[in-house]
């Protein structure tokens, strides 16, 4: 008499269970006809822009997810375009080609994969000020600098707004890193040398985590706003809870992915907020990809973003969402080549 009960119960609590999780999970915009464009300052006409399944045409790509950064984004491109000058443009290839032993791999090359130079991609996330005016007039005053401008209609959330960017990236390595310009550039050289190893142990796949868990205990981080330290701790405690534990620092926004590894992460991510680094993480735990942890140089910027109640919950969200949907498999995890034995997950040492 009870089974057909208890049968129903289950079955109406499963059925409620997948509702509820299939309005909680994030499901990302198609791109209008515009998005689909970039400007430059040497342009006036809307571009196409390319697409991440194609072959790499440039060495690096940096994207930039900016949502109203008038005041932040030109500091930031103020400190990296010195560095990728100096470091990453045809010239600087050229010049490091020419000190090259052919007998000594560089992990530091700028060429990857035949390619050589870098573009920046500036991702304007639906912004309610002038960012696509202001990085448009940067462009200007730096005719130079291989700067592309994206605007979305909407926005999409950081996440949406990186995905965007790296699925119309041309770089045979892809950088995403924040507007804020919190972390110190240079420290690229470290995370770019870290990927060249994890390219050759991982068949060419290979992500590298700019990482700040070295400052803890330190003025950097003992000194910050109460609101980064109590998110911090809060969210690494239940990241070891949910199994995400074996990268320190999740949320650093300075992270380098080898093209072949971007091509099969960014298709399949699904959180358009702040939990799109760690949804991507589990992509390579599961991948069993390459990634390791590089200390970078950080310092707090004022002008966050993050509204400490609501992006709390929000981020607890998504950490639930993003474990159930793939414990259930109702979204599908990439599928990688066989690759040779080697080191997988290996930390920077």
């Amino acid at each position: 008499m009870w089974l057909p009960i208890i049968i129903a119960f289950i079955l109406i609590s499963l059925s409620s269970l997948y509702i509820i999780l299939f309005i909680l999970s994030s499901r990302i915009l198609p791109p209008s006809p515009s998005e689909l464009t970039f400007l430059t300052a040497s342009s006036p006409n809307p571009q196409p822009l390319p697409s991440l399944s194609s072959p790499a045409s440039c060495a690096l790509s940096v994207i930039i997810p900016a949502y109203n950064e008038v005041l932040r984004l030109p500091k930031m491109l103020d400190e990296a375009i010195p560095y990728l000058e100096e470091h990453h443009s045809s010239r600087a290839a050229r010049a490091a080609e020419e000190e090259l032993q052919a007998s000594e791999p560089v992990e530091d090359h700028p060429v990857v994969q035949g390619q050589e130079g870098y573009e920046i991609l500036i991702v304007d996330d639906g912004s309610k000020d002038a960012t696509t005016a202001s990085a448009l007039s940067y462009a200007s005053a730096h005719p130079t600098i291989p700067i592309r401008v994206v605007t979305l209609e909407k926005n999409r959330g950081k996440g949406g707004a990186v995905k965007h960017g790296v699925l119309h990236s041309r770089g045979a390595r892809i950088l995403f890193v924040d507007a804020d310009g919190a972390t110190k550039f240079e420290d690229l050289r470290r995370v770019w040398k870290e990927c060249a190893r994890l390219e050759r142990v991982g068949a060419g796949y290979a992500c590298v985590v700019g990482s700040r868990a070295h400052l803890v205990g330190t003025d950097a981080v003992v000194k910050r706003s109460l609101i980064r330290n109590i998110l911090m701790h809060g969210l690494h405690t239940i990241l070891r809870t949910l199994g995400v534990g074996f990268v320190q620092d999740t949320q650093c926004g300075f992270k380098l992915f080898s093209r072949p590894l971007a091509q099969l992460l960014f298709p399949a991510q699904h959180v358009t907020h702040w939990m799109f680094d760690v949804e991507l993480l589990i992509l390579c735990s599961m991948l069993r990809a390459p990634v390791a942890e590089v200390p970078v140089g950080w310092h707090e910027v004022g002008g966050s973003k993050i509204r400490l109640v609501w992006d709390s919950l929000g981020m607890l969200k998504d950490l639930l969402v993003v474990r159930a949907n793939y414990a259930l498999g109702t979204w599908r995890v990439p599928r990688m080549p066989r690759m040779p034995k080697g080191e997988m997950n290996g930390r920077a040492k």
